[in-house]
């Protein structure tokens, strides 16, 4: 008996390779800034026999506006039109061509498709008739079952978000400011190099556009790689074996192709437009943070400095790259538009115990299963002033934390000998997050230097981004179990 490949399989080979290549060439295109005129060489067809397809099978009756796609091409050589979320609008296919062999085609899940933009329903897998063609599928659905479904897709330019750093309705999380984080002084920026730690996976050298895609999907997993900056290290590497360890699953990060394709699935592509709001442009932002305590003291608030710094910090970025990628917007000016990245919802769970890995530099958080929930690249002690050992026990959670200096606890700093309360905020010692141990004065916190977190050691406590502690933060509970990894 003669044996046939199953069609539908390889239909759906294609177009996974299809869009994964298309979505590839598309965030390149973003990432390298090229002109939406350059980028659509060629955009007209005026051949007589060529189609412009949906992928719901209709034939469109109109030439999309260029200022709204970006043309690629699949791996026959067709050009494929793509909207700025990743979303096939349409195929060039010629007149006498076969439509039911096109690479387009998906099939269909049981009871069909959601009603598409242009009319009709799309019939299940296996029906024949015209509107459907065996089941284009509509790639800003998902079905149910399908790995990293979400519901919704990708916002809308400007509509972007991030949760809020303050949330202090949560079990054990003591009143607003004024809440006092009182520690070692180990939010001092100066601290030591830490020594190059070899790769735990090899990692080839690829392109920012590339790496950032991995950084992005990493952060979206709950597995987080730092400050998203489009450059390979140590947090990139001990991210992607936690990630491993958490999923079971390989991943090579390596293949951009493979990396493209989940992100399809857990939110869409990894740089996004936002527009700048009135809001982001307002502030409250202060000049600069002074460096002696007693001025700190003064300040009204450890605000952030500019709307560069709240905006990298609100997106997961490094402030450099996000300046990279916008090289002549003017952030104060509310409606202009630039590009973010798009790390998603905060992680969710409920953690019972945390291992501070003092030779990894990372924090990793498990649930009452055993399981790994997520992972943060820290900055833990040093030789001189070590981080706590053995087990502790979170005492309290304190959101958006003043900061007590009492010198006769913790430390010395110039000229000052008095004890003083430095108000709340982002840039303040312990950043916008405390998770107080029960060893007094030690607990894990934020910090007003995300770019240098498992880059420098610390004096003593556990320091995470802000936005790695907060969500931390909304995973522990007074009574989690803190281990000290040697």
């Amino acid at each position: 008996m003669l044996l046939r490949p199953k069609r539908n399989s390889i239909r759906g080979d294609i177009v996974k390779r299809l869009f994964s290549t298309s979505l590839t060439l598309l965030v390149i295109t973003v990432l390298q800034g090229v002109p939406a005129a350059e980028a659509q060489t060629r955009y007209n067809r005026t051949q007589s026999d060529v189609l412009l397809v949906a992928p719901d099978g209709a034939i469109l009756d109109y030439t999309p506006d260029r200022r709204e796609v970006i043309v690629s091409r699949d791996s026959t050589g067709r050009r494929v039109y793509l909207d700025h979320y990743g979303n096939i609008v349409a195929t060039e296919m010629r007149q006498n061509a076969n439509r039911r062999d096109s690479p387009d085609e998906y099939p269909a899940a049981s009871g069909g498709y959601r009603t598409y933009g242009n009319g009709g329903a799309q019939g299940g897998y296996g029906q024949d008739s015209a509107d459907n063609q065996g089941g284009y599928r509509d790639y800003r659905q998902y079905r149910d079952g399908e790995p990293g479904a979400v519901t919704g897709g990708i916002p809308g330019q400007g509509s972007i978000s991030r949760m809020p750093l303050e949330d202090p309705s949560l079990p054990g999380v003591e009143p607003a400011y004024p809440q006092e984080a009182s520690i070692d002084p180990d939010q001092q920026p100066a601290g030591e190099p830490l020594q190059q730690q070899k790769p735990i996976i090899a990692v080839t050298k690829k392109p920012q556009a590339e790496i950032t895609a991995l950084q992005v999907f990493l952060d979206r997993e709950g597995i987080s790689p730092g400050v998203i900056d489009g450059h390979l290290g140590d947090n990139v590497n001990k991210a992607v074996a936690a990630w491993q360890e958490m999923t079971g699953e390989t991943l090579d990060p390596n293949n951009s192709e493979d990396i493209m394709q989940r992100l399809t699935y857990s939110g869409g592509l990894p740089i996004v437009d936002y527009t700048i709001t009135p809001a982001d442009a307002a502030g409250p932002y202060v000049a600069s943070i002074p460096e002696d305590y007693a001025h700190k003291a003064q300040l009204p608030a450890m605000s952030y400095t500019s709307v560069t710094e709240k905006l990298a910090e609100q997106f997961h970025m490094d402030e450099g790259y996000l300046k990279a990628l916008n090289p002549n917007a003017d952030f104060s000016l509310p409606g202009t538009t630039i590009k973010v990245v798009n790390p998603g919802p905060m992680k969710v769970g409920q953690v019972t115990r945390i291992i501070a890995d003092k030779a990894k530099k990372q924090v990793l958080a498990y649930g009452a299963d055993g399981r790994l929930i997520s992972a943060y690249p820290a900055t833990i002690g040093s030789s001189d002033t070590p981080s706590p050992t053995g087990t502790h026990t979170v005492e309290r959670i304190a959101f958006d934390p003043g900061y007590t200096y009492n010198p006769k606890i913790n430390f010395k700093q110039g000229d000052n000998d008095q004890i003083l309360q430095i108000p709340p905020g982002p840039n303040g010692p312990v950043g916008s997050i405390w998770i107080a141990l029960s060893k007094p004065t030690y607990g894990i916190h934020g910090t007003p230097e995300p770019s240098k977190i498992g880059k420098t050691n610390s004096h003593g406590c556990v320091r995470l981004t802000n936005w790695d502690a907060t969500e931390l933060a909304k995973m522990v509970k007074p009574g989690t179990v803190v281990e000290f990894m040697e």
